[in-house]
C-alpha cells in the first residue's frame, strides 16, 4: 500500500494543525483581525503570487510528461491571467494601489517561504516541488473549509474578511485543490520509504514557513 497526502500531513501534525488553525486564520473567521495586519497580508501575498508563478515556470521545465508541462502550464496561466488581476482588484478594495504593490519590499517570512519552495524546486524533482507547494495550494483550501466548519466564524456583510473566506471555498479553488491532491496522491503512492521520509520533512519546513507568513501579519499589528 502506498503513501498519500494524509501521510503527509499525519507526519507533521502539529505543525499542520497550528498552521491551519493559526491565530490570523481564526480573527480572519470571526472577523476580529486587525485591518492593517490584514493589508499587510494582502501586499505580501501579491509578492507571494509572483514568486508562485516562477515556481510553476519551473515546473513545467522540470516536466517530464506531457500532462505534467500541461498542467505547470495551466497553473502560470491562471496565476498570471487570472489570480493576479482578481488580487490586484482585491487590494484596490482596501485601498492598496497597484503601483502601491509595485513599489513593495518583500518581508523576511516572505522571502523564507518563497525562496525555500524554488530552491526545493531547483534541487529537487517535481514531486519535491509540488510537496513544498501543497502547504499553500492544499492548505488554503482546507483552512477555507475549516473556517466554514466553525460555530464562530461569522461569514457575509458582517465579517469584512468574507472574501476571502468565500474565495478559498469556491468551487473553482476546491477543484484545484483536489487535483493537486490526485496528483500527489498517485506520486506518493509509488514513492520508497526512504523518499517519504525526505518528502516529509520537505512538506514540514513548507509548512513551518507558512505558519511564519501568518504569524507576519500578526505581528504587523502589534
Amino acid at each position: 500500500m502506498g503513501y498519500r497526502f494524509t501521510d503527509l500531513t499525519d507526519a507533521c501534525h502539529d505543525d499542520w494543525r497550528a498552521y491551519i488553525e493559526h491565530g490570523f486564520v481564526r480573527r480572519l473567521g470571526s472577523g476580529t483581525l486587525d485591518e492593517g495586519a490584514f493589508r499587510h497580508y494582502l501586499q505580501q501575498d501579491y509578492l507571494f503570487l509572483i514568486h508562485f508563478a516562477r515556481a510553476y515556470a519551473l515546473a513545467a521545465y522540470k516536466s517530464r510528461t506531457l500532462s505534467d508541462l500541461r498542467q505547470a502550464h495551466e497553473g502560470l496561466k491562471a496565476i498570471l491571467d487570472v489570480e493576479l488581476e482578481l488580487h490586484v482588484g482585491y487590494c484596490r478594495e482596501w485601498g492598496i494601489t497597484e503601483a502601491e504593490l509595485a513599489a513593495l519590499p518583500e518581508a523576511r517570512a516572505t522571502l523564507a517561504y518563497t525562496r525555500y519552495v524554488l530552491d526545493t524546486g531547483n534541487r529537487g524533482d517535481l514531486l519535491d516541488l509540488h510537496v513544498a507547494l501543497a502547504p499553500c495550494l492544499v492548505g488554503y483550501g482546507e483552512i477555507a473549509n475549516w473556517l466554514n466548519a466553525q460555530p464562530d466564524t461569522v461569514r457575509g456583510d458582517a465579517n469584512p474578511y468574507d472574501a476571502w473566506i468565500a474565495m478559498y471555498a469556491s468551487d473553482d479553488f476546491q477543484v484545484a485543490m483536489r487535483a493537486e491532491l490526485e496528483w500527489l496522491d498517485a506520486r506518493l503512492a509509488d514513492v520508497t520509504p526512504a523518499r517519504f521520509a525526505e518528502l516529509a520533512e520537505v512538506f514540514r519546513d513548507a509548512t513551518r514557513l507558512e505558519i511564519d507568513f501568518w504569524q507576519m501579519g500578526l505581528d504587523h499589528s502589534l
